[in-house]
This record gives structure tokens, C-alpha cells and sequence, in this order.
């Protein structure tokens, strides 16, 4: 689906809409359960991480600019473990698409904007 073509299709959300924090507590709704309506994109990342650092404003540019098409859920590895270890995590980031309550596909390290633009795409319904 191309946005630029439904340039109101999600007016009325808010970027609360976009992006969440993930944890441990919260990993099974705003993951796999929303998974069910749209695309999630889980970016497991450090703070001390460089590569995550060059990432995650690529992703939070990509998921203002799809507006609520997917949702970006971060995860702060230092105090989520077990969520990167449930995942068989090895670096960071690693981002993690999931539809339909299942993981899809991933990818790791820093990507440049086409690639993780693509990455997206391949993966809304």
C-alpha cells in the first residue's frame, strides 16, 4: 500500500499511534496481538549502541511518514533481556517484522533508508 496515494488514510491518529515502547510487560499486546491489524516492526536496541543510534531515526522518520500503517514497537535490550533472548537476538539492532502474530522476517545492524523503506513494504497488508 502506497500512503502517498491515501494521503489522509490515518489523519486522525497520533504519533502515540506510531511508535511504542515495548517491555517485557506489555511484548504480548503491543506485538503480537497488534500484529493481527497491521504490521509491527520490533527495533530490539541499546542506548550505548552506535549502529542503533544511526538506525532509529530512520525508523522514527519512516513511521511518522506511513502514519499508524505500521507500528514501530522499541525495545531497550538492557531492560527487556529476555525479550531479545526469546528472539535469539546476537547483535544490535535487530529489527523483527511480525503479521499475524508470527515473526515474518528480520534484519540487523544499521540499514540506510531504502532498504528499511523496502523492508516495510514488502510486509504491510
Amino acid at each position: 500500500m502506497d500512503l502517498h496515494t491515501h494521503p489522509d488514510m490515518h489523519a486522525n491518529l497520533s504519533s502515540d499511534d506510531f511508535v511504542v515502547d515495548a517491555t517485557e510487560q506489555n511484548f504480548e499486546h503491543v506485538a503480537i496481538r497488534e500484529s493481527n491489524k497491521r504490521l509491527v516492526l520490533v527495533d530490539i536496541s541499546a542506548d550505548w549502541c552506535g549502529p542503533c543510534n544511526v538506525l532509529m531515526p530512520i525508523l522514527d522518520k519512516l513511521s511518522k511518514e506511513y502514519a499508524g500503517t505500521f507500528l514501530l514497537a522499541k525495545v531497550d535490550a538492557d531492560e527487556n533481556m529476555r525479550i531479545a533472548g526469546r528472539y535469539k537476538v546476537r547483535g544490535f539492532p535487530t529489527v523483527i517484522a511480525f503479521v499475524n502474530g508470527e515473526e515474518v522476517d528480520r534484519f540487523h545492524s544499521a540499514q540506510r533508508e531504502p532498504f528499511v523503506r523496502d523492508f516495510i513494504e514488502k510486509h504491510l497488508f
